[in-house]
């Protein structure tokens, strides 16, 4: 029933940011297609680069893409429902916080409820268009099991990014002010996860295996997924990102345990 309540006030949460965004129709549809159009010139890059290469690393043209589109609409996705959590300073500041934690709701709930952000289907249906046009073109031998490791994938880059946001969030309690030193790990991933990590060595493999694991919803994954593997199991290493999940949440916790009031 708890579920079933949080579910539902989210969905009024959404609606009224879905309101006030369509107050403003002209701009609501340029904010659209701008945001689409920025996500697009990365898929140009994209086509201009092959333009001129068959394959990088033992990667295709089509490969990256699926890669690239992945990861945009794992991130699109992620802006969409935690984005409350990049704003999070200004609450912080404003003493909008210290109003949460006396409401009976999850101050998380009313965190990301705050801002749900429409507008970020825009470069989602970039990440649409360049995973059909990488399906298309891929040499993959689809079944049940290459579907869900799309699936899966799509879903581990989402709550790992929205993990990532709620780090973000839960380093104001401690600094105030935000910190944009975690855009490195969200913004710079969504840039260099357009493709497959091996390409940049071993350094930045290992980082992104053991410090962060991006390597689990996007390297290991997308070796079955392109059948440069037969592992089955390499389809479920995107549900690992639930651990790092709980550790985003512990962090959390610990920062609201230890955050003292700004005031208003």
């Amino acid at each position: 029933m708890k579920i079933k309540k949080n579910v539902t006030l989210y969905l009024r949460y959404a609606s009224i940011c879905i309101r006030s965004a369509m107050q403003y129709k002209m701009s609501f549809v340029l904010m659209i297609l701008g945001r689409f159009l920025i996500a697009f010139t990365e898929f140009l890059a994209i086509k201009f680069l092959f333009s001129g290469l068959e394959e990088i690393k033992g990667y295709s043209y089509a490969d990256v893409l699926l890669c690239f589109s992945i990861i945009q609409m794992s991130f699109a996705f992620a802006e969409l429902f935690g984005n409350g959590f990049k704003s999070f300073s200004f609450m912080v500041k404003r003493g909008e916080f210290d109003r949460m934690l006396l409401r009976p709701c999850s101050p998380i709930l009313q965190v990301i409820g705050t801002r749900f952000e429409i507008g970020r289907t825009g470069p989602l249906i970039t990440a649409i268009i360049t995973l059909f046009i990488g399906v298309r073109n891929s040499q993959i031998d689809w079944n049940v099991a290459r579907v869900l490791t799309l699936v899966f994938m799509i879903l581990g880059g989402t709550f790992l990014f929205i993990g990532l946001f709620m780090i973000g969030a839960s380093l104001c309690f401690f600094t105030i002010e935000d910190t944009s030193i975690i855009n490195v790990l969200t913004y710079g991933a969504k840039s260099h996860g357009k493709y497959p990590l091996d390409i940049y060595g071993k350094g930045i493999m290992s980082f992104c295996t053991y410090i962060i694991p991006y390597t689990l919803i996007q390297y290991y994954p997308l070796q079955y997924l392109l059948g440069k593997q037969s592992n089955v199991l390499l389809a479920f290493y995107p549900l690992g990102i639930v651990v790092f999940l709980v550790i985003c949440y512990g962090v959390w916790c610990l920062g609201v345990r230890n955050y003292k009031s700004c005031g208003s």
